[in-house]
Formats: structure tokens, C-alpha cells, sequence
């Protein structure tokens, strides 16, 4: 591009008049579902997005983690800084806590961890998408960095679509510093168009699905 007609562009820039945009309006499903309808479709969505569903019961929940881990070959595991949330178990993964700063954790997150454990603060049923709320005790690298994410969903926390997500977990009044959307493990198409996954984050995602609240 020649400077004159990088000028012209930059002055029609200038001169054009920005308007403001309007809100979007959204809109929820028409109908109303069954928990097992809206359950049904998260499950089909993820699994459609290349990621793996796992139902456990509540009291159960570490019992089928420790299969998963067993299944995936999985060595260290990172646990995000809830107190009690997991012991080791025998011939299982060094158990690993994201309980420092980042800069301390570099080295072990990014060389030695194989994946990382996390707790979904709700989910969509429309489209298959975890909802995970970052935070000190839980930063986003943990979902991020691995290359394997395994996250924990009490099934109760199921909504049926974004809006309905939004008013009852009042984002309005308490709007979180950062929620992480995921519906699937890393993936793009960048090379050659042709799909990969894992190139910029966990190339396999593990949903341990719990009807009950975890114990």
C-alpha cells in the first residue's frame, strides 16, 4: 500500500461519523425442556465438539476421576487451591496445587503438568458450553495451559441458554472479573485450513458430569 493511499483511507476514516451501537437483544429458547432434554443437548454439543462426557455420581466423583486419570495416562495433575478438594490415591498422579503466583508455577505448569482439574460454575445447554468463573483459587491458566483439561459439573447448575444463565446467576449485579467459555478443546484451522487441535490449548477435554452436588 503507497502512502497516499494509506492517507485517503485514514482520512475517510476520520471523516466518517461513529454511531454508537445498539444492545443485543437476547433471546431464550421458545420452549421450555426437561432437565434430561437440556441435559441431553449440553451432552451431544460437547461430545460434537470432540470433547468427552463422563457421568459420575457425586459421592463417587474422585473414584471416577482416578479412572480418568488412569484412562488418559495422566502423571501430574493440577488441582486448582480449594481446601480438601482431593488427596492422592495409590498408583495415581503426583497431585500438583495452583496455590502460588504464576511466575513461580511457569515451570512445573507449562513442562511437567499433564493436566489440569477445574470446577464449572454452571453450564449452557444450547450450546454445550462449560462456564468457568477465574479467580485466585482457580486462575485460567489451569483450564488453558495443560494439555489436558478435565472439569467437574454439577449437573444442577444446567441452563438452558445464555440469558437465562445471565439473570439467575446475577452477572448484572456482581459481574465477574473473568468467566472462561468452553465448549471444546483447543482447536483452529489456521494451517492450510485444514482443523487441529491442542495448538493453542488442552487438545482433549474431559467433562466428569455429577447429578448431585459434589461431596
Amino acid at each position: 500500500m503507497t502512502a497516499s493511499a494509506r492517507a485517503r483511507i485514514l482520512a475517510r476514516l476520520r471523516q466518517s461519523q461513529a454511531a454508537a451501537l445498539p444492545a443485543p437483544t437476547l433471546t431464550a429458547w421458545s420452549r421450555t425442556l426437561t432437565h434430561a432434554e437440556y441435559l441431553h443437548s449440553l451432552e451431544t454439543q460437547l461430545t460434537a465438539a470432540h470433547a468427552e462426557v463422563v457421568h459420575a455420581k457425586a459421592a463417587g466423583w474422585r473414584q471416577t476421576l482416578a479412572q480418568v486419570c488412569a484412562q488418559h495416562r495422566i502423571r501430574t495433575l493440577m488441582l486448582p487451591a480449594i481446601p480438601g478438594l482431593l488427596s492422592a490415591w495409590p498408583d495415581g498422579p503426583v497431585l500438583e496445587i495452583f496455590d502460588r503466583p504464576l511466575e513461580t508455577l511457569k515451570d512445573t505448569l507449562f513442562d511437567r503438568v499433564d493436566a489440569g482439574l477445574t470446577l464449572a460454575s454452571c453450564a449452557l445447554a444450547d450450546t454445550g458450553t462449560l462456564v468457568i468463573l477465574s479467580s485466585p483459587t482457580q486462575p485460567r491458566s489451569l483450564s488453558l495451559v495443560p494439555p489436558i483439561h478435565i472439569c467437574l459439573l454439577d449437573a444442577r447448575r444446567l441452563y438452558p441458554d445464555m440469558p437465562t444463565a445471565m439473570a439467575a446467576e446475577r452477572w448484572a449485579a456482581a459481574m465477574p472479573t473473568n468467566l472462561i467459555f468452553v465448549s471444546g478443546p483447543s482447536k483452529t484451522a489456521d494451517i492450510q485450513q485444514t482443523l487441529a487441535y491442542g495448538a493453542h490449548g488442552p487438545k482433549s477435554l474431559v467433562v466428569i458430569l455429577t447429578e448431585e452436588e459434589l461431596a
